[in-house]
């Protein structure tokens, strides 16, 4: 690969890279996990980036793959994942250290969303992340009106565990 792109990939990455941290905190619970789906999704955008074709904004992009990558995983927790040895990756990428010292209403909240299914996660999150319902339709790969009804489905959800 071109020192070119690769320059451009690790860029993009560190600019958006609290996009990958967030979706690592919806699906994981724990530092070494999450650790570990960063690095995962990390290597999952570097692989797909030279498909990138600019067709959506980068972030839309770094979503989807983030959020499949996620669910995926997820999916075969019980399986043992391949990954690339970090360390022969030619870049460093200088990482921000996350803040979890959050309040207690937003622990309240991820334990909530952590009760929902894979899709509805994915959904909510989008929708926190301000992202209007056509763009959470493309990204998620569902109807503009399929998300909207969802969206209103999950937020019954969430008022019921949250306020029993």
């Amino acid at each position: 690969m071109s020192n070119n792109l690769e320059h451009s990939f690790v860029s993009e990455l560190e600019r958006h890279q609290n996009i990958v941290h967030k979706v690592c905190r919806i699906y994981t619970s724990g530092k070494d996990q999450h650790n570990d789906l960063f690095q995962e999704i990390t290597i999952q955008l570097w692989k797909a980036y030279p498909k990138f074709r600019g067709d959506s904004k980068f972030s839309t992009w770094m979503y989807r793959v983030a959020l499949n990558t996620a669910i995926t995983l997820y999916r075969k927790s019980k399986r043992r994942v391949k990954t690339q040895d970090y360390e022969t990756v030619v870049f460093k990428i200088t990482s921000q250290d996350y803040d979890d010292t959050e309040e207690e209403q937003l622990k309240i909240m991820y334990k909530a969303i952590k009760q929902l299914s894979d899709i509805d996660k994915a959904l909510i999150f989008l929708y926190l992340e301000d992202k209007n319902y056509k763009e959470i339709a493309q990204t998620i790969g569902i109807t503009e009106v399929n998300a909207r009804v969802k969206m209103n489905r999950i937020k019954t959800k969430l008022k019921k565990i949250l306020n029993p």
